[in-house]
């Protein structure tokens, strides 16, 4: 294929198939904790990291993920002890964190706006041999995590109470789960952008929550919504010039649409199903459960 003759489009397909996979393994947690938008936030601050690494010229990957755990870690502990006023916090911590990148790239030298847009909305040139490698080590970490606590994981974002009693280390898992999502955020960061991250953590765990009631499904499902959107994203941007970002999301959010389309009347049917058994007289088990929705995703 011609677009694999290019190292650049190596490069960025590579780092899409990862942003894929990291960014709805994620997800799930974040959409079962009802803390959807907590993507968002982290972006704003890892912007601050991304300023600092021109204006101190380091890698500017490594120095947001840095900041962006800083961030993640902030974020846990206004959630915890923020009790009145840990909105206000939690505003002044996204906002001022954007405002710190714009500054700090602008004072950096060589700093421009198109080095802030390229991490706003994402670039495939850009993608630098050290940005695949940063990326490629810190998915590995999100992968560990996500895959190798999925049970305890996945308890604590169903009920946090419950987890406590059966002895789960609840705050320790919680802060692990920021931290994870700060570090997808900057891995996601070159190929979608920090300000459409978030969209990519959430969309794809909603879309596949339309076909699946469990979690493993839901979890399998998501991960491949994500990596074929990605890599269809990404694709496009070469033969298309649009932004990679932009195009990535815009397909996630086909997908859920067309799911969703597809979803509804297989719920009629089987709300049917269960209607006609009930009448019939026939057990629980013999008519076909009803789908649930995208907010309840159960079994492991």
């Amino acid at each position: 294929m011609e677009i694999l003759d290019y190292a650049f489009m190596q490069r960025a397909l590579l780092a899409a198939v990862l942003v894929g996979i990291t960014a709805p393994a994620v997800g799930i947690y974040l959409v079962q904790r009802r803390q959807a938008l907590m993507g968002d936030g982290i972006g704003h601050v890892a912007m601050t990291g991304v300023g600092l690494g021109f204006l101190l010229s380091w890698s500017p990957i490594w120095m947001a993920t840095a900041v962006s755990v800083l961030g993640a870690v902030l974020m846990e502990l206004v959630r915890w002890y923020g009790r009145t006023r840990g909105d206000i916090a939690l505003a002044m911590l996204f906002y001022g964190g954007m405002a710190g990148g714009v500054m700090l790239i602008n004072l950096a030298p060589g700093g421009s706006s198109t080095n802030l847009m390229s991490y706003l909305f994402g670039s495939l040139t850009t993608v630098s041999q050290e940005d695949v490698t940063a990326i490629c080590l810190l998915a590995g970490f999100v992968l560990l995590v996500t895959i190798g606590l999925r049970r305890q994981l996945f308890a604590v974002s169903q009920d946090e109470e419950f987890a406590r009693v059966t002895g789960l280390p609840v705050r320790a898992l919680n802060l692990l789960t920021a931290v994870t999502a700060a570090v997808t955020v900057t891995v996601a960061m070159r190929i979608v952008g920090l300000l459409l991250v978030s969209a990519l953590m959430v969309v794809p765990v909603a879309a596949a929550q339309q076909l699946s009631r469990s979690f493993a499904a839901t979890f399998a499902i998501a991960v491949a919504i994500g990596v074929s959107v990605t890599i269809g994203g990404t694709v496009t941007t070469y033969y298309q010039d649009v932004p990679p970002g932009a195009m990535i999301v815009l397909l996630a959010i086909g997908v859920f649409v067309l799911l969703t389309g597809l979803a509804s009347p297989l719920a009629r049917r089987r709300a049917r199903a269960v209607a006609a058994a009930q009448a019939a007289g026939d057990p629980a088990e013999c008519a076909i459960p009803a789908t649930r929705g995208p907010e309840s995703t159960v079994g492991v």
